[in-house]
């Protein structure tokens, strides 16, 4: 069973790499898969938060924007290479997470979740009436696509000439996107199965009982924070060069509440599932915002549907729909231990 699950993924690899170079490749096809991989980025950065140490973020998409707008500035006003300008990003997205984190991570349950709401409505009025900085509604256009420059490979090989590749059109951006996608999974891999992942899922599963074998709740919960909005700022610092126009309506609440819908679709503490999850969300999406029209509805009707997903899932399946790929995804030993003791223990 297990090697027919890995020649599947390896075909769905093979077919994912082969797409862009197929004569029916389709533009708007590539667009829509690199928004996906887009959002699988940010429900795998989401799922930290409420998946491994049981924090309900409702103020993600802040921490995208702040990337976005951080990568955006610095390519208009300084002409920053993108490979220079991610890193930048990342640091300023942990950095306004540690800063935030650090005075209300003492909080709990919906009081926490208030407070990371009413961040994410605070960066969207930042952005709206700093005119001075972000042209406010106006939006950041003109924004210089990715480019990569290995004109110092040429030299080396004593040829005198600028190797330089600009991005241009949906396929670069698609294999750029597979790249960040596949760093994110791998990190957010190992870290599960890490003593940090697993100071995580103690604090998720029982602070108290956490706390009482030596584990600083507050420290990792920042952390949980730190690794968390950087990965989001990542994903905002991509959106920006790749879409080349920013604006704050970009970074409204709803789109914290559709990553929210991911990870909470594929199962809170799964990284397999938050991957599905983008996947069916944004999938849907596109195929409302075809069919609403057509039905004389407007396409944000949209989002009803996944409001009514969510209370579905909620009411249904309160673990996400995709339970055996969770419990694929906890390889450690250990941990698998540890889950079947505290169930044992709900049972007893």
């Amino acid at each position: 069973m297990r090697g027919a699950a890995n020649s599947l993924k390896y075909l769905l690899l093979a077919a994912a790499l082969a797409y862009p170079l197929m004569p029916f490749r389709d533009v708007y096809v590539l667009h829509v898969l690199v928004l996906i991989m887009v959002y699988m980025v940010l429900a795998m950065g989401l799922n930290i938060l409420p998946g491994f140490c049981g924090l309900l973020d409702l103020g993600f998409v802040g921490f995208y924007g702040i990337g976005a707008y951080t990568a955006g500035l610095l390519t208009v006003h300084y002409n920053m290479s993108f490979w220079l300008i991610v890193p930048l990003a990342v640091i300023n997205g942990a950095l306004f997470g540690v800063l935030l984190g650090a005075p209300t991570l003492r909080l709990v349950g919906d009081y926490f979740a208030i407070v990371t709401f009413g961040f994410s409505e605070l960066v969207v009025l930042f952005l709206t009436n700093e005119i001075w900085l972000t042209r406010g509604p106006l939006g950041i256009p003109g924004i210089a696509p990715i480019a990569l420059d290995v004109t110092w490979l040429a030299t080396l090989l004593g040829i005198d000439e600028r190797w330089r590749y600009v991005f241009r059109g949906e396929m670069p951006y698609y294999y750029l996107a597979m790249v960040m996608v596949a760093l994110v999974y791998v990190v957010m891999r190992r870290v599960e199965d890490s003593r940090l992942g697993r100071a995580w899922l103690a604090i998720r599963e029982d602070p108290m009982a956490a706390a009482s074998c030596g584990v600083n709740l507050f420290a990792y919960k920042v952390i949980a924070f730190a690794v968390s909005t950087g990965i989001g700022a990542m994903a905002g610092a991509f959106l920006a060069r790749w879409s080349q126009f920013l604006s704050p309506d970009m970074f409204k609440f709803w789109e914290s509440f559709l990553v929210l819908c991911m990870v909470v679709l594929g199962g809170l503490g799964n990284i397999n599932g938050a991957l599905i999850g983008s996947v069916i969300l944004i999938a849907l999406g596109e195929v409302l915002r075809v069919v609403l029209p057509k039905l004389g509805l407007p396409a944000e009707t949209r989002f009803l549907a996944y409001g009514l997903i969510m209370v579905l899932i909620m009411r249904f399946r309160p673990n996400g729909i995709f339970t055996q790929v969770a419990e694929s995804t906890m390889q450690s030993r250990l941990i698998k231990d540890l889950r079947a003791r505290l169930d044992a223990r709900r049972t007893a």
